[in-house]
Formats: C-alpha cells, sequence, structure tokens
C-alpha cells in the first residue's frame, strides 16, 4: 500500500513556490503590535466621500441587488470610456472593449491569463507591485525581471527593454505612477519604449491605478500613443483615487479580441463585480472629482513633508510625482531592507514595508506611504528619525534628488 502523502504535498507544487505577499505580512506583523503606526498597506486614509455611500444606499434602497452584465453595467462603460475620451483621447466601444472587474487586482490576474500561453516570457521593471510576477507564474508564465535604480528615477529605457527581448517574450507590463518608488514616466521616454514594443510585435499590460494621482504635468496614457491601443489592455479602478479600496472595483479597457478573452475567464470565476459598487463607482466619476481633487492635494502636502523628512535625516530619497508612496534609500545604516523595517516596527512601532518584496532591485530600500493623516505621519517621522539616529549612518551614501518626471 502506497504511503498517504501529507496534506501540504497534495497542493499544486506551483502555488506552493510562490511566496506570501510581502505587504501583507508586515501589515499583519502590525496588527499584532499595539500603538503602532503604519506606514505599509497602500490604501487612503480617508472615507470614501458620502456622495459616493449615498448613491450606494439609494441602490440599495431601489432594491438593485441582482447581478449585472458579465462586463458590468452599460452605464459605467459608457462613463468610462467617456472620461478616457476626454482626458486621453483615446476611443474605446463601451460594448466590447470595457470590462468592469472586481478591483484591478482581478484585472491583472485576467489580463495574464487571458494573454500568456506556458513558457511564454513577461517583462516586469522593478521595483514593482508584488502581485505581477506570482500572477505570470500562476499563468505559466515565466517572470523577466528589468532592474531601474534610483539614478534613472527608476524608470526603464527602451534599449534596458530591448536586450531583455526573446523569441518567448510576449508581454510588458509597465505601471506608471509606479508602486512602490512613485516613479512617474515621461512622454519622451515610453514613446521610445512603445517604438520598441511594436517593433518587436509584444503586448503591453499598463497598470494605471494611480494615473489621478499625479502631482505636476499630466499623466500619459500608454493605449494614446501612435500604435498602442491595440496592443494595450489598459487596467484602472476607483480604490486609490476615491478612496474606495473595500469596494473591490476595476475596469479594463483593450481591444475587443482581448477584453472577450478576459471575459471568458471572469463569467467563470467573478461572473461580474458587485451591483453595488458599480453604482458606486459611477457616481464616483460622474460627481467625485472635487473630492478627489482635495485629497490629492493633502497627499501632495504629505508628500514633500515626507521627502524633505527623510532627506533631513541624511536618507537619500527620491522624489515621487505619483502615487503616495516615499521609498527612501536605507543603505547608510548598514541594514537589510529586512532587518530595517522588523527592527523599526519592533523598537519604534512604525510599519514601513522592505523594499526587496518588490524585487531585488529594492534591496536597500523600503516603502512608505503617505496615505496617512498629518499627524500620524509626524509622530512615525519623528520616531524613524530617532531609529536612524540610533543606527547612525555606516556608509557614505550619495544623495540624488530626481525631478518629478524623468525624460
Amino acid at each position: 500500500m502506497n504511503k498517504r502523502k501529507a496534506w501540504g504535498e497534495r497542493v499544486n507544487p506551483v502555488v506552493q513556490s510562490i511566496p506570501p505577499s510581502g505587504i501583507r505580512r508586515f501589515f499583519d506583523l502590525a496588527t499584532e503590535t499595539k500603538e503602532v503606526i503604519s506606514l505599509g498597506v497602500g490604501e487612503p486614509d480617508f472615507v470614501t466621500p458620502w456622495h459616493i455611500r449615498e448613491a450606494c444606499f439609494y441602490s440599495l434602497e431601489k432594491g438593485y441587488t441582482m447581478y449585472t452584465s458579465n462586463q458590468g453595467l452599460l452605464s459605467l462603460r459608457q462613463a468610462i470610456a467617456q472620461e478616457l475620451y476626454n482626458k486621453f483621447g483615446v476611443s474605446y466601444n463601451p460594448k466590447d472593449e470595457i470590462l468592469i472587474t472586481a478591483g484591478v487586482s482581478e484585472g491583472l490576474d485576467l489580463a495574464i491569463r487571458a494573454l500568456i500561453s506556458p513558457g511564454d516570457e513577461v517583462i516586469v521593471p522593478e521595483p514593482a507591485y508584488v502581485s505581477y510576477a506570482p500572477c505570470i507564474t500562476l499563468a505559466g508564465g515565466r517572470p523577466v525581471a528589468l532592474f531601474t535604480t534610483m539614478e534613472q528615477g527608476f524608470c526603464p529605457t527602451a534599449d534596458q527593454i530591448a536586450r531583455l527581448i526573446t523569441s518567448r517574450t510576449k508581454l510588458l507590463i509597465l505601471s506608471y505612477p509606479n508602486n512602490p518608488t512613485g516613479a512617474v514616466i515621461s512622454k519622451k521616454r515610453l514613446q521610445e519604449i512603445a517604438e520598441v514594443v511594436c517593433d518587436a510585435d509584444l503586448l503591453v499590460i499598463s497598470d494605471e491605478i494611480y494615473s489621478k494621482l499625479t502631482y505636476q504635468g499630466e499623466h500619459t496614457c500608454t493605449a494614446a500613443l501612435k500604435g498602442m491601443k491595440e496592443r494595450t489592455i489598459l487596467l484602472n479602478g476607483f480604490s486609490k483615487a476615491y478612496a474606495m479600496t473595500g469596494w473591490r472595483i476595476g475596469y479594463a479597457a483593450g481591444n475587443p479580441d482581448f477584453i472577450g478573452a478576459m471575459n471568458k475567464i471572469h463569467q467563470y470565476t467573478m461572473l461580474c463585480a458587485p451591483i453595488t459598487a458599480q453604482t458606486a463607482a459611477l457616481e464616483a466619476l460622474k460627481n467625485g472629482h472635487q473630492s478627489m481633487h482635495n485629497m490629492v492635494k493633502q497627499f501632495n502636502q504629505r508628500r514633500q513633508l515626507m521627502v524633505n523628512t527623510f532627506r533631513e535625516m541624511g536618507l537619500p530619497c527620491f522624489e515621487p510625482g505619483g502615487a503616495f508612496y516615499a521609498f527612501p534609500e536605507i543603505k547608510g545604516t548598514g541594514l537589510s531592507s529586512e532587518e530595517f523595517a522588523l527592527k523599526l516596527l519592533t523598537e519604534e512601532k512604525v510599519a514601513v514595508v522592505p523594499g526587496n518584496v518588490f524585487g531585488a532591485s529594492g534591496e536597500g530600500y523600503v516603502r512608505c506611504s503617505y496615505a496617512a493623516s498629518r499627524k500620524d505621519l509626524s509622530t512615525a517621522l519623528q520616531r524613524i528619525a530617532g531609529f536612524v539616529k540610533r543606527y547612525g549612518l555606516r556608509a557614505k551614501t550619495k544623495v540624488i534628488y530626481k525631478s518629478l518626471v524623468i525624460g
């Protein structure tokens, strides 16, 4: 009789090989520690604006509790299409080129599974959001890391991408403004990348969830560039700009072949995004601009406070042009990213995320979210300053202050 396998051995080995999210690990540690100020999870500290919540309440009173189309409410898709045209001049047919998803996270998973075949390679500029590589691996693909540095503004160059392209390369993932660095890519550099992508006949997933959190200049939509609309799946949503993380509502826009393939997977797994969240998202698009701008204004003030304070401590800090993260370099303390984050949590009760969870190029940095109250930020920064002073800056570091948009 064959020996029975342990329960853990019966789990899909691909799933077994993937580590848990480094962000959630430190979030869980923070919640288990009393009186912690968390600069870890990327979530606005604002409550969803009242008029958006009110729209949800009214929809429930009217009995809107049923399924929607798999693709989502047509009225919401129409509003998204109109906004994309008004802001970026890119035109999508709401009937077959837009899909409403349960957050951008689902949109990312659907896009990767719809496009990737086993063995396909996907270029991922790092530091990168923690979900990209695992989703590629789960789909049978191979993530190919492209290292970026603070010196280059944490933005890839067209030449870097070209050097990584092989016969198996199918897809490039772009995410700007970037999580975790806050980097914003210039239109000029994005156009250069687009030329390489078109020449190599690659596809692109462009995660633009932080597009409305751009502090200077205008966000460049990847799909709006010459030759890019038909080969790009544009991902965006409502979590960050409208303080709607818990609503889990996002969207994907792309050519009907891609959206149709994504919808096949969507209808057999999620079926449709919740109708209450879709109703709230529609209200956000129609009437949420002032609330959003007020939040962005406060994020900008906090951004300046955090970056300036890190520099005063002697920690080199790239100036983020978007999102709500600072990514200070902590190499001068002599601590690794993990050591810095763990010691800061246990000794000063401040939670940050070690940079290495965003890829090997993130080692020597930590991610700090400034989507927290100004009071909490001030207290946390005081504690970090004391921590840095106690450990000292053992290595001589070069302070690099890059402009907001790297060209």
